[in-house]
């Protein structure tokens, strides 16, 4: 039995790593139960092969509480000069009758976010993310984003 029981164990071990062939970097960071509108969230990317490209994505993790029906961020890549690519990209994150999207079974979606392709490293970068979401006809800020709970980076390799 106990053999049985390590051989499924090892067999759904190979099957869940051998279905990510292209991840070459995957971390989150908690925002807590809002994020706030000046929490800059950092992530600091290891070294990559010079030689090959890349796509690279924002990962959300978002539930019930998240109110609308788009995201703005600031997407800042800072490269190793201090040089700082900056982008303001918006995301639709919910259905018009208010479904969230993204994967997940329970009330907490995951959303992998398109962010660059075709990408090439040449030493080690940063990535900072910001939420810019502002509510119809105000001018300032959101000041806490309720529902996202978790950011994310993802570099793949390009095939």
């Amino acid at each position: 039995m106990w053999i049985k029981n390590s051989a499924l164990i090892l067999l759904g071990s190979i099957l869940l790593f051998s279905c990510d062939k292209k991840r070459v970097y995957d971390e989150y960071k908690s925002v807590g139960n809002s994020w706030d509108k000046d929490s800059i969230v950092t992530f600091n990317l290891p070294e990559l092969d010079s030689t090959k490209r890349y796509n690279l994505f924002v990962n959300l993790r978002a539930n019930n509480d998240y109110k609308f029906n788009n995201l703005f961020l600031i997407v800042s890549l800072e490269l190793p000069n201090g040089f700082t690519k900056v982008d303001t990209l918006e995301y639709e994150m919910a259905d018009p009758d208010g479904t969230l999207l993204g994967n997940g079974f329970s009330d907490i979606k995951e959303s992998k976010l398109f962010y660059k392709e075709n990408v090439r490293f040449r030493s080690k970068y940063k990535v900072h993310i910001k939420q810019a979401v502002r509510e119809n006809g105000k001018v300032p800020g959101v000041k806490d984003l309720d529902g996202i709970t978790e950011v994310g980076f993802r570099i793949e390799k390009k095939e």
